[in-house]
This record gives C-alpha cells, sequence and structure tokens, in this order.
C-alpha cells in the first residue's frame, strides 16, 4: 500500500453520489444533498466538489456574485485599498466550503481554498470583483480564513474578505502551492485543481 495521497479532482457538482458526504455540520451536509443541485440550476451559486479516483466527494464549495456595501467598511480603508468610493463594490462569495471528516488532517480545506480563490480571480475579467467574501460559521473557521489574510469587516467579525489584489499576489507568488498540489492533482487521467 502506497504512503502517498490519494489523487483528487475539481469539478462542478453534477452526479456525484453525495449521500455519504459528512463534515460534520448537519446544514451544510444537508445543503449538498438537497439544495446545492437546485442552486446550480438556477445560477444562484456554482457548487464545485473535490472528488476521489473512487469519485467519492471530500469536500466542496459554493461561488456566488456578491456586492460589499460601501459603508461596511470605512472609508479610508477603501481609500488605502484604492477601490472606488462606490455605494456597492462588487465581490465574489464563497457561500460554503466543506470538507468531509473522513478527510480531516490533509489539507483537503486549504485545497479547496486555494481553487476557490483561483476561480475568483480567473474570472475577475468577465465578472468584476474587488475582493472575494465568506461568512466564516464560528471563531474556528474565522481563524481558517484569517491565516490566509482575509480581514473582518468591522461591525461582523465573522464575515471576512480578502482583497483580489492580495488574491492576485498570492498566485503570482504560489510555487509552493502549486508544488504541493501537483501530488493531489496528477496531471494525467486525474483532472486538475480547476
Amino acid at each position: 500500500m502506497s504512503d502517498s495521497p490519494p489523487a483528487f479532482r475539481i469539478e462542478p457538482l453534477g452526479e456525484h453520489d453525495r449521500a455519504a458526504f459528512s463534515c460534520g455540520v448537519e446544514a451544510l451536509d444537508r445543503y449538498l444533498r438537497e439544495q446545492a443541485s437546485q442552486d446550480a440550476r438556477r445560477h444562484a451559486a456554482a457548487p464545485f466538489v473535490l472528488v476521489t479516483a473512487e469519485n467519492r466527494i471530500a469536500g466542496y464549495y459554493t461561488l456566488s456574485a456578491n456586492v460589499i456595501r460601501g459603508d461596511d467598511l470605512p472609508a479610508e480603508t477603501v481609500k488605502k485599498l484604492k477601490w472606488p468610493p462606490y455605494g456597492e463594490l462588487p465581490a465574489t462569495l464563497i457561500g460554503r466550503l466543506a470538507r468531509d471528516i473522513g478527510f480531516r488532517g490533509q489539507g483537503i480545506g486549504e485545497l479547496l481554498l486555494m481553487d476557490a480563490l483561483k476561480r475568483a480571480f480567473e474570472n475577475v475579467e468577465v465578472v468584476g470583483a474587488l475582493a472575494v467574501v465568506v461568512d466564516a460559521k464560528d471563531e474556528e473557521a474565522g481563524r481558517f480564513y484569517a491565516k490566509y489574510g482575509f480581514l473582518s469587516f468591522p461591525d461582523t467579525r465573522e464575515r471576512l474578505y480578502l482583497p483580489m489584489k492580495t488574491v492576485e499576489k498570492l498566485f503570482a507568488s504560489s510555487a509552493e502551492f502549486v508544488g504541493r498540489s501537483k501530488s493531489f492533482f496528477p496531471s494525467k487521467g486525474g483532472g486538475s485543481a480547476s
């Protein structure tokens, strides 16, 4: 038996078996089982799943368009970020991000987050976005996002954002991530992280 990590691929949610997925948070499990396909069909969210070579779902996330209200951030922060002084600022929302408990400790959360950020960044030329926004479900999730540079909104600590310029810099200097991800996403026959 090999000690190498299993090969994964990330793809849009399709006819995947979602019944066995369990992240330990019933609302996130239920969303994947009962709502994600409907949201995809209605274009309310774009769900992506991380699956093993055996097509088991190891995790998922969703992306959708969002706005940051101009008054959600102090004017000096908006100015420092060099964002326009609009009443509503375009953003991309990572609405949900969850990892199956059977894959705990394998870096799945990071892989999902990096793929979501990469997709958000790759699409700013098509649908403008100044930041990526997340709503942390608890303090642990908030710490997870903060570890990657997400900043809290002053009045809603569980709502965090990462300026798209920061995402751009992340991928400009992501040789380490690319090297790590190759062991999870083989280049031949196993799909890719994007």
